[in-house]
């Protein structure tokens, strides 16, 4: 028996529907884990909802804000406190991609009607309630700054590299925090982001800390050994 050519492409059509729905009613659904902890498998019958801005996801951004800028200013010392290439190198890195994500945390605040920044209008030091706006995890103090921008050379080099591990692992600290808040960190493009900085930053820790140990080495001319417990 011929099946007529139109009767043939609508059961075919609706044979790839069935299969379709089949397919992804069959399918898991995951759940991504913050840095450093597990995915999870959510049940079949998951459904989305909207995600909700939390008090925590305004904070840590605006927060980050601020966080990158200083780095931004540590990274424009550079090109007149020190020659070593290395540095150069790691600061234009850090400049540039600081940049871009305080570009990008400016756009993503300013697309949820929130300010861009944490401080009261013409007041850059006091908080939209009249407090002093304390520093963010890890960022420097005025006197760790002050003693940056006196440093040439080598240590300069020293100062920027220990400021700057001290800084990154302040910046883990706030993304720690944001995961760790109730609703939080729920935004897909905020969750991605903050994944992200978390990655970056701890491999820039770990680029710092080598240099460290090498800057130790040419030091002594030994390489630095660990005590034994």
């Amino acid at each position: 028996m011929l099946i007529p050519r139109k009767t043939f492409a609508i059961l075919c059509t609706a044979a790839a529907l069935s299969l379709s729905t089949a397919l992804c009613q069959s399918a898991p659904i995951v759940e991504p884990g913050a840095p450093g902890q597990p995915s999870k498998t959510l049940p079949s019958n998951t459904t989305g909802v909207p995600t909700q801005l939390s008090t925590a996801d305004v904070d840590f951004m605006q927060g980050m804000i601020m966080h990158h800028g200083q780095a931004v200013e540590m990274t424009a010392l550079i090109p007149s406190h020190t020659e070593n290439p290395a540095i150069r190198e790691l600061g234009a890195k850090i400049s540039l991609s600081q940049t871009d994500e305080m570009n990008f945390m400016k756009r993503w605040l300013t697309a949820r009607n929130q300010p861009t920044d944490m401080s009261m209008p013409g007041m850059t030091d006091m908080d939209m309630h009249g407090n002093p706006i304390p520093l963010m995890p890890g960022m420097l103090s005025a006197k760790q700054m002050e003693a940056l921008r006196a440093a040439k050379g080598a240590q300069f080099d020293h100062l920027f590299l220990t400021g700057m591990i001290q800084h990154h692992t302040g910046a883990l600290t706030m993304v720690d925090q944001l995961f760790k808040a109730p609703g939080a960190g729920q935004d897909a493009d905020l969750f991605n982001f903050a994944t992200d900085v978390d990655n970056t930053q701890r491999a820039e820790i770990g680029i710092m800390q080598n240099l460290l140990a090498q800057e130790s080495v040419q030091q002594t001319g030994l390489p630095q050994t660990k005590e034994k417990p």
